[in-house]
C-alpha cells in the first residue's frame, strides 16, 4: 500500500526523481514474482515530467490460436522508456516480455518495440465475462499511454452444416434459391458455392447471385444450370462441404403452331379433313410435362362432286361458201363441266364438201383437171429434197475429213484431251471427271509419245470429252529457251467404250500401233461389305475387320431368352447421299439392323471419318436414310440432343443410338481452313511388256475402309505397296492437287515426256469419296538388268500440305520386302459375343455403376465419371438413361475396343476418390473367377 501511495501520490510540486524512483520499485516487486502481490499494481499515471507522451505506432492486433501452436502479440511506441502488457486486467510478467530498442532518426526520440505469446493453455484457463484480452501501456517522461485491446480467441469450425442445400426441380425460367448455413467456427467461415465440383463466379455471370446470406440464388434457370451444387465453407483452420443438392432444370412441352387444313378425304360428299401440331415448342425435356390437349383436330367437310362436260347435238349445215365447203357446230353445254369435271372430248367443229366433187378450179371443173399437173408439182418437191440430201452430205464429208487432217497434224506441244490418258492416266473406274468447263493447265500435264498420234486418232481411248482447252509447254521449246506456248480445243472421238464401271485396259508393244495404255486390270465392282453375328442378352461386340466400323451391343440391350441375327454392313458402291451446296460426305455409308429390332439400352456404332476434327473450321451432322430413301438429318455433333449421343474423335464418331438404319457423317466447311485427312499411297507393278514398271499413287480419304478398296483392287490387279501410307491435309481452299515423280536414276530409268506430273482439280479431290482416286505413272529400263527402282512421289496441294513418298524397291517379286497394308489388324472373329467381347469385367463394372448412379454428397457421381473421361458435353443425354454410369462405359468400351486402357480408367477413378484399385493391376484369376461368377449369374 505505501508503494502504491508512493507512486501515485506525486503531485504538481513533486521531485523529478519520483517517476524513476517508481519504476525501480515496481521492477524490484514485479522480479519477485508475478502474482505473488496483487495489489502491487502500476500506477496509472506518473508525476508529470518534461518530454512528450508515448505515441503507439504499432499496437496488438487481435488474433486466434490455431490448434496449440502460440501467437505472439506486439507493440511499438516512441517515444517510450518501458512498455508492458496487461492482459485481464493483469501486468504480465516482465520476463515474459522480448523488449528491443531503438533510436528514430528523424527525431532522435526512443522507439521500443515488445513482444509476448500468448498459449493456448491461458485463454482456456480464462473464465470471464469477455475474451480473452491483452493492452500495451507505454511510460515517457511526460507520462503514460494506452493501445488498443486486443482479443485472442481460440479458432475452430464444426464438422456438420446447420442447413445443407437441398436438390431442386424447377422449370426453365424459374428462380432457384438453394439454403446453406455453414457450421459454426471461429471465425466465422466463409462460403463458396461449386457446380460438378467447379467454383462459381458470381461476377462473371450476371444472372447469379451468391452474397445474400451465403444462399445460392440463379434468377433465371436455364438448361445449363442443372447440375450438382455444393456449398464450401473454411476459414483458417479448416474446410467443410455440404451434401451435394441436384438441381434438374426441365422445359414442359408446347405445342406448335397447327398445320394448315389438309384437303378433304373424299372426292365428293360429305368427308373430313385434318390439322396437326407437334409437342415440339419447346419439346419436353429432363422430365417436363407433356403437352396437354389434343394433337390433332378433325371437322367435316363436303365437296361438290364434279361433273364431266357433255356435247349438244349437232347445228345444221351452214350455207356452201365459195370454197365448196359447209360448217356445223356443236356447243359442251348438256351439261357444262363444272366442279372439275371433264371438257367434252372430240371437234366442236365440223367441215365437209359441199357440191359432190363438183366445185370448180381455175374456172374448170375438179373432174376436168389433168392428173400430169398434179405430178409435176409432186416431182419438184422430191427433187428439192434430194437436192438438199446431197449438200448436206457433202459438206458432212468435208467437215470429218478436215477434222481427221487437223487431228493428225498436231505436234508434241499440243494434242486431244483424250491423249491424257496414255501413260499417265487420271482415272476414276465408276465415273469420267468433269471436264465439262473449260481448264487452263499450266506445267507439264502427262502426254502419249509422237509415236502415238496416229493410233489415238484410230481407236479411242474413254468416253468422249467434252471440248477442254489445254495449255502445254514443251519440252523441247522450253530447252530452247522458248516461252510460247500452243493452244489447242479438244473435239470428241467418235468411237468410245462402253459405258460402265469395269473398263478393261491391256498393254501391248508400240511397235504393233495398237493403244498402249496403261496395265490396269479390270476391276471388281463391289457393292457392299457386310458381317453378322448372332447376340442375346450377354450382347457383344460385331467387327467389320480392317474398315474402323464396329457395333457394341451392352449387356441387357435384348430382353432375356431373345437373340438376334444382328448384321451390319458398309456401302461401296455409289453413294446413295447426295452432298446439298457445300456439304461433304466425310465418312461410309454404314447399316445395321434388323431394323424392326428394338433395344432396352442404346448401343454404341463406330463410324470412321476423315475430316480434321475443328468446330471453327467444320460443321459435322449425322444423317440417317428414312424407308423411302431420303437423307434426313439425326444432329449436329455440336448440338445437346436427348435422343442420340455423338463423340467426335479425331479419326471416328462414336454414336450412342437407339434403332438401327443407315448412318452416315457430312460435313459443312465454314471457312476455307477446312481440312479433309487424305491417305497417300504409291502402289506397284510390272506390265505386260517386260521393261516398263507401273506405279500408281493413291489419294483416298483417310478411312480404313477407303483403303482396304484400294488393296483389294490392287490385290486384283498384282500391285504392291512400295511405301508406308501418309496422310496428306488437303485444305478447302479450291486450290488443285499435284502429283510428280521426282530423281528418277539416270540412265538406268526413263519416264516418257510430259508424264512426270499430274494435276487433279480441287472438285475432284474435295468430293473423292465416290471412288479411289489414283494417278499411274509408267516407267521404263533402259536394260533388263536393272532390278532396282529408286525414286520420290510429291504429292502436294497448291499453296497448302506437301508429303513425299520415298521409293525405294526391287521391281523382281522374289527380292522385294513386304509392306503391312494395315497397321493393326482387327480381329479374325468379326462377332463376339459375352463377357470376352467387353475390355471391363462384369463384376468390376457392376461396381462402379452402383457407385456412381447413386447420388453422392460430395459430388462425386456419374457426371464427374463423364468428365474424367473426357465428356463434356450433352450430359442431358445421360441423365435420361437408367443408368448413366452404365452408358458411359459402354462408350468406353467403344472408344477403347482396341487398346483396352484399364489403366486411364481406374487412374480416373482414383482421381475421383470412389476407388483404390488399378483395374489393370487385375490378376487373370480375378479376371476370370468375375466372368465364372457372371456366367453363373446368368444362367451360363
Amino acid at each position: 500500500m505505501g508503494r502504491a501511495a508512493a507512486l501515485g501520490g506525486g503531485g504538481g510540486g513533486a521531485p523529478r526523481w519520483l517517476p524513476w524512483l517508481g519504476l525501480c520499485f515496481w521492477a524490484a516487486g514485479a522480479a519477485a514474482g508475478r502474482g505473488t502481490d496483487n495489489s502491487e499494481v502500476l500506477p496509472e499515471s506518473i508525476p508529470s515530467a518534461p518530454g512528450t507522451l508515448p505515441h503507439f505506432i504499432e499496437e496488438p492486433d487481435d488474433a486466434y490460436i490455431i490448434k496449440s501452436n502460440p501467437i505472439a502479440l506486439r507493440c511499438k511506441a516512441r517515444p517510450a522508456m518501458q512498455i508492458f502488457f496487461k492482459c485481464n486486467g493483469e501486468w504480465v510478467h516482465q520476463n515474459e516480455h522480448v523488449s528491443e530498442e531503438s533510436l528514430d532518426e528523424s527525431s532522435g526520440l526512443k522507439v521500443r518495440e515488445v513482444f509476448i505469446n500468448v498459449t493456448r493453455q491461458q485463454v482456456e484457463d480464462f473464465h470471464g465475462p469477455e475474451d480473452y484480452w491483452c493492452q500495451c501501456v507505454a511510460w515517457s517522461h511526460l507520462g503514460t499511454s494506452k493501445s488498443r485491446k486486443a482479443s485472442v480467441r481460440i479458432a475452430y469450425l464444426r464438422k456438420n452444416f446447420e442447413q445443407d442445400p437441398q436438390g431442386r426441380e424447377v422449370p426453365i425460367e424459374g428462380m432457384i434459391v438453394l439454403h446453406c448455413r455453414p457450421p459454426e467456427g471461429v471465425p466465422a467461415a466463409e462460403v463458396e458455392w461449386l457446380k460438378n465440383e467447379e467454383p462459381i463466379d458470381s461476377e462473371q455471370d450476371e444472372n447469379i447471385d451468391t452474397r445474400a446470406d451465403h444462399n445460392l440464388i440463379i434468377r433465371q434457370a436455364r438448361l445449363s444450370d442443372s447440375g450438382n451444387y455444393t456449398c464450401m465453407a473454411a476459414n483458417i483452420v479448416a474446410k467443410r462441404r455440404s451434401l451435394s443438392a441436384t438441381v434438374v432444370v426441365y422445359v414442359n412441352g408446347g405445342w406448335s403452331s397447327w398445320t394448315e387444313w389438309s384437303a378433304c378425304n373424299v372426292r365428293c360428299g360429305r368427308g373430313w379433313q385434318k390439322r396437326s401440331r407437334t409437342c415440339t415448342n419447346p419439346a419436353p425435356l429432363n422430365g417436363g410435362a407433356f403437352c396437354e390437349g389434343m394433337s390433332v383436330q378433325k371437322i367435316t367437310c363436303t365437296s361438290l362432286c364434279p361433273v364431266d362436260g357433255s356435247w349438244e347435238v349437232w347445228s345444221e349445215w351452214s350455207v356452201c361458201s365459195p370454197e365448196c365447203e359447209h360448217l356445223r357446230i356443236r356447243e359442251c353445254t348438256a351439261p357444262a363441266p363444272r366442279n372439275g369435271g371433264k371438257f367434252c372430248e372430240g371437234l366442236s367443229q365440223e367441215s365437209e364438201n359441199c357440191t359432190d366433187g363438183l366445185c370448180i378450179l381455175d374456172k374448170k371443173p375438179l373432174h376436168e383437171i389433168k392428173p400430169q399437173s398434179i405430178e409435176s408439182a409432186s416431182d419438184i418437191a422430191l427433187y428439192s429434197g434430194l437436192g438438199a440430201a446431197v449438200v448436206a452430205v457433202a459438206v458432212l464429208v468435208i467437215g470429218v475429213t478436215l477434222y481427221r487432217r487437223s487431228q493428225s497434224d498436231y505436234g508434241v506441244d499440243v494434242i486431244d484431251s483424250s491423249a491424257l490418258t496414255g501413260n499417265s492416266l487420271l482415272l476414276n473406274s465408276a465415273m469420267q471427271p468433269d471436264l465439262t468447263v473449260s481448264r487452263t493447265y499450266s506445267g507439264p500435264i502427262c502426254l502419249q509419245d509422237p509415236l502415238d498420234k496416229e493410233l489415238m486418232t484410230e481407236s479411242s481411248l474413254f468416253n468422249p470429252l467434252s471440248d477442254i482447252k489445254v495449255k502445254v509447254q514443251s519440252s523441247f521449246m522450253v530447252s530452247l529457251g522458248v516461252s510460247e506456248r500452243a493452244e489447242y480445243h479438244g473435239k470428241n472421238h467418235s468411237r468410245t467404250f462402253p459405258h460402265g464401271n469395269n473398263h478393261s485396259f491391256s498393254t501391248m508393244h508400240p511397235r504393233n500401233k495398237t493403244p498402249y495404255i496403261q496395265n490396269l486390270s479390270s476391276l471388281p465392282t463391289r457393292t457392299e461389305l457386310r458381317t453378322t453375328g448372332v447376340f442375346g442378352h450377354l450382347g457383344g461386340r460385331l467387327v467389320m475387320p480392317n474398315t474402323g466400323v464396329s457395333l457394341l451391343i451392352p449387356h441387357g440391350a435384348i430382353p432375356e431368352e431373345n437373340s438376334w441375327e444382328i448384321y451390319m454392313s458398309i456401302n461401296q458402291g455409289e453413294p446413295s447421299l447426295q452432298s446439298d451446296g457445300s456439304e461433304v460426305l466425310l465418312s461410309p455409308e454404314v447399316t445395321c439392323g434388323p431394323p424392326d429390332m428394338i433395344v432396352t439400352t442404346p448401343f454404341a456404332l463406330t463410324i470412321p471419318h476423315c475430316a480434321d476434327v475443328s468446330s471453327e473450321h467444320w460443321n459435322i451432322h449425322l444423317k440417317k436414310r428414312t424407308q423411302q430413301g431420303k437423307w434426313e438429318e439425326v444432329m449436329s455433333v455440336e448440338d445437346e440432343s436427348t435422343s442420340c449421343y455423338c463423340l467426335l474423335d479425331p479419326f471416328a464418331c462414336h454414336v450412342l443410338l437407339d434403332s438401327f438404319g443407315t448412318y452416315a457423317l457430312t460435313g459443312e466447311p465454314i471457312t476455307d481452313c477446312a481440312v479433309k485427312q487424305l491417305k497417300v499411297a504409291v502402289f506397284g507393278c510390272m506390265s505386260c511388256n517386260s521393261l516398263d514398271y507401273n506405279l500408281r499413287v493413291y489419294c483416298v480419304d483417310n478411312t480404313p475402309c477407303a483403303f482396304q478398296e484400294v488393296v483389294s483392287d490392287e490385290r486384283h490387279q498384282g500391285g504392291q505397296l512400295l511405301e508406308e501410307p501418309k496422310l496428306l491435309h488437303f485444305q478447302g481452299n479450291t486450290f488443285s492437287l499435284q502429283i510428280s515423280v521426282l530423281d528418277i536414276p539416270p540412265f538406268l530409268w526413263r519416264i516418257k515426256p510430259f508424264t512426270a506430273c499430274q494435276e487433279v482439280p480441287f472438285s475432284r479431290v474435295w468430293c473423292s469419296n465416290r471412288q479411289p482416286l489414283h494417278c499411274a505413272f509408267s516407267l521404263e529400263r533402259y536394260t533388263p538388268t536393272t532390278t532396282q527402282l529408286s525414286c520420290k512421289i510429291c504429292i502436294r496441294q497448291l499453296k497448302g500440305h506437301e508429303q513425299i513418298l520415298q521409293v525405294q524397291t526391287s521391281i523382281l517379286e522374289s527380292e522385294r520386302e513386304a509392306i503391312t497394308f494395315f497397321a493393326q489388324e482387327d480381329s479374325t472373329f468379326p462377332a463376339q459375343t459375352g463377357p470376352k467381347a467387353f475390355k471391363i469385367p462384369y463384376s468390376i463394372r457392376q461396381r462402379i455403376c452402383a457407385t456412381f448412379d447413386t447420388p453422392n454428397a460430395k459430388g462425386k457421381d456419374w457426371q464427374m465419371l463423364a468428365q474424367k473421361n473426357s465428356i463434356n458435353r450433352n450430359l442431358s443425354y445421360f441423365a435420361t438413361q437408367s443408368s448413366p454410369s452404365a452408358v458411359i462405359l459402354n462408350l468406353w468400351e467403344a472408344r477403347h475396343q482396341h487398346d483396352g486402357d484399364l489403366d486411364s480408367l481406374a487412374c480416373a477413378l482414383e482421381e475421383i476418390g470412389r476407388t483404390h484399385t488399378k483395374l489393370s493391376n487385375i490378376s487373370e484369376s480375378q479376371l476370370d473367377e468375375a466372368d465364372f461368377n457372371y456366367s453363373r449369374q446368368n444362367g451360363l
